[in-house]
């Protein structure tokens, strides 16, 4: 079997296709995913997905792109994860790419959720782009690692560096991998794949984006995971199997889920 550890179905264009993407799921195995938050006003509808689906669990937390949106405070997002299938903190984390200026307040907002973390216990789901210096920094200094007394989480959507993922797994971090390792032109990205250890590692969809091969182009669900798993496979040389188990136990223990 396998999890979409991180995928965005309370997005408008998944939420109407409801009950087709859960037949989907069903029919590729895949028997879990984490619905996971990007801002304050649409966790109501990420929560709900989780209530009222057995196997859909949900973070809480606000994305580093997002500017014009309501700022969480520590104790808000204490207080918002305190349900049994909020199950993480995030998706939270620095984000240089896509937005320029003064981003201290992506700082901030990165260690507010990692406080939080620490006080509920819950992983991080960390989203990291053309930020991985602060990232890591950020991670080290506020003690986001089971190194430091934190619990952890994961790199999700993982494209950066053997490095960043080598500083991140010595936290105690996993490293996620999503369809963008399927494509032809990721081969410093597949690299990276390969030496990561498989008793580390998770596999998402991040759907609606980022559909894997053969699918690239299209609009992304949580039943196309399993495609990311048979890549990873391919690129580790073991049994498809192998993954879907490593992977579908890594998840369940990071996220301190009762099967």
């Amino acid at each position: 079997m396998f999890i979409d550890s991180h995928c965005h179905i309370n997005f408008p264009e998944l939420a109407a296709r409801m009950p087709e993407l859960l037949a989907k799921m069903d029919e590729n195995k895949v028997t879990h995913a984490l619905c996971v938050s990007v801002d304050l006003p649409d966790f109501p509808q990420v929560l709900a997905l989780a209530e009222q689906y057995y196997h859909i669990y949900a973070s809480v937390g606000v994305h580093p792109d997002y500017e014009d949106t309501p700022e969480p405070t520590v104790d808000m997002l204490v207080k918002l994860a305190d349900h049994p299938k909020i199950i993480a903190i995030g998706e939270t984390g620095l984000d240089y790419y896509r937005l320029e200026g003064d981003l201290e307040w992506q700082r901030e907002r990165f260690r507010t959720h990692i406080k939080a973390s620490r006080i509920t216990r819950k992983p991080l789901i960390i989203h990291t782009r053309a930020a991985s210096e602060d990232t890591i920094r950020i991670m080290q200094e506020e003690g986001a690692g089971t190194d430091k007394g934190g619990v952890g989480g994961v790199m999700h959507c993982f494209t950066e560096s053997l490095e960043v993922a080598q500083a991140a797994l010595a936290m105690g971090f996993y490293i996620s991998f999503s369809g963008i390792v399927t494509f032809k032109s990721a081969k410093d990205l597949q690299a990276v794949a390969r030496a990561v250890p498989l008793e580390r590692m998770l596999i998402e969809t991040d759907s609606p984006y980022l559909a894997p091969v053969p699918f690239r182009g299209r609009m992304n669900e949580p039943g196309f995971v399993r495609h990311v798993a048979e890549y990873i496979a391919t690129l580790k040389d073991v049994p498809l199997e192998q993954v879907a188990k490593q992977t579908t136990d890594n998840f369940f223990n990071l996220f301190n889920v009762v099967r």
